[in-house]
């Protein structure tokens, strides 16, 4: 994925401006930065979810930028949220469905959920360890269990880039360790990862590489032991830059 000098404002405020990255195939990389550095924002003009006032993305050399959201997911791009968007009317099952890029919301409407799309939705419930709860309202899920849940369903359309908006958010050591697992396994099978994550074991131990933001723009980007000693991170981090 190509990201072509990005911007996007919201009234005065320039959230990301003239911002430029890549994402290689087969890498897990990390994007980091201090709050109001513009993160969200970027994951955001890629997923979709918001369409940039200047600049492009590319995904495989195609020019995305502008797209739908389930446009794009067609395209090979899912993503989580920093809060869970768990349906919690539906059951864990049909939370699954909704992600599927051949029924959908149409299998639940229709009289019954396609069986191809329920055989993906319990083998990647059973990846993530869920399976039991598949009937199960995800309103009555733990916090932890719809973190779970949400990283299972962003695999129902087959990516081959995951976005991750703080996977370690709000996540207990044990769970982390999983998801973590989770991570690690479907990359050794190919699969790209983009992650924005404040915290920096999880960004350092399991990153090939890692893009800092500052100000709505790239501010270096390099290994993690690189990052780790660059000093215009830390004075980013402290608010100096």
């Amino acid at each position: 994925m190509q990201v072509h000098e990005i911007s996007k404002a919201y009234g005065g405020i320039q959230a990301v401006h003239s911002c430029s990255f890549s994402v290689d195939q087969g890498s897990i990389t990390g994007l980091i930065g201090p709050n109001g550095a513009g993160k969200t924002t970027a994951f955001d003009v890629i997923s979709g979810i918001v369409t940039p006032d200047a600049g492009t993305v590319e995904v495989d050399g195609v020019d995305v930028t502008g797209w739908m959201p389930h446009r794009i997911t067609r395209r090979g791009v899912s993503r989580t949220f920093q809060i869970t968007r768990a349906l919690g009317d539906l059951t864990v099952l049909e939370n699954m469905v909704v992600g599927s890029p051949v029924g959908g919301w149409r299998s639940l409407l229709g009289s019954r959920i396609l069986q191809r799309e329920e055989d993906r939705a319990m083998e990647l419930l059973r990846f993530v360890g869920i399976e039991k709860l598949a009937t199960t309202p995800a309103e009555s899920l733990s916090y932890g269990q719809k973190k779970l849940l949400e990283f299972a369903s962003v695999l129902m359309p087959e990516p081959k880039l995951i976005m991750l908006d703080e996977p370690a958010g709000g996540v207990n050591p044990a769970l982390l360790d999983r998801i973590m697992d989770h991570i690690r396994e479907l990359n050794a099978s190919g699969m790209t990862f983009l992650i924005v994550e404040h915290n920096m074991d999880v960004v350092m131990n399991l990153c090939d590489s890692i893009i800092v933001m500052a100000h709505g723009d790239v501010l270096t980007r390099g290994t993690p032991e690189v990052i780790r000693n660059d000093d215009t991170v830390l004075d980013a981090y402290l608010g100096r830059v």
